[in-house]
This record gives C-alpha cells, structure tokens and sequence, in this order.
C-alpha cells in the first residue's frame, strides 16, 4: 500500500516505492491520496507550513482540486483518491509503474479452508 501519496510532494516517489516494494516481495500494490478528515487538516497544515513553506499553498491547492474545493470529501470511492485531472494523473501513473512492475493490483482471494475455530471459549493457543 503507497499510503499517503502528497500531492506535490511526495508524488515525484511512486515508481521508486514501487520498485522497493516489489524488490522486498511484493505481488500486489495499491495506494491512497492524502486524506484530511475533521481536524486532521488543521493539523496537517500547520507541519506543512511549518516544514514545507515554499511548497505548502501549492500542496493544498492540489488537495482542494481533488476535493471540490474542500480539504476533504468524505464520499465512498472519492474520499481515497479524489478526483479531476491531477488525481486521474497520479492514478495513471500509478497503474502504469505497477504494471511495468509485475504488481497485480488485485489481491488473490483468502484461503479460508485454512482456518479453524478454537475448540472452546478462549482457546487461542490452538491458533499458535
């Protein structure tokens, strides 16, 4: 999982997270925009300022642009990865090294003939 990509600042990394993944075993990859639910934000913005100050108002105008405006969309399916064209870039860009790469971007179903319930209440050692 590439998790958060930054816009405009950290996004310039996909394809070397990815050929680390892959070089540590690797079979599958994914990734999540940067999220800033609630009072995240306030706080993400004053480390940014703080640590990023040249770049900060162009990495929250990149937020925004995926967002409709807003630091954050809480809408399923939009709220991971935003919108619009930048966001369509990174997803591009992503789908593109991972591929080059081998990375599924699927993961293979769960064995669950593999697992079993303890015997009893509390039995956990049996897991071991």
């Amino acid at each position: 999982m590439t998790w958060p990509i930054l816009p405009g600042l950290t996004d310039h990394e996909i394809e070397a997270l990815l050929a680390a993944g892959r070089a540590a075993g690797a079979d599958v990859a994914s990734w999540i925009m940067l999220r800033l639910p609630m009072e995240v934000s306030p706080i993400w913005q004053d480390w940014l300022a703080e640590h990023e100050p040249g770049r900060a108002a162009r990495v929250m105008a990149r937020v925004r642009e995926m967002h409709g405006g807003l630091d954050y969309d809480a809408r399923f399916g939009h709220r991971m990865r935003g919108e619009g064209e930048y966001a369509g870039m990174i997803a591009r860009r992503f789908a593109r090294a991972a591929k080059a790469l081998g990375l599924a971007w699927e993961t293979t179903p769960l064995r669950r003939d593999l697992f079993e319930m303890p015997r009893k209440a509390g039995d956990q050692l049996s897991l071991f």
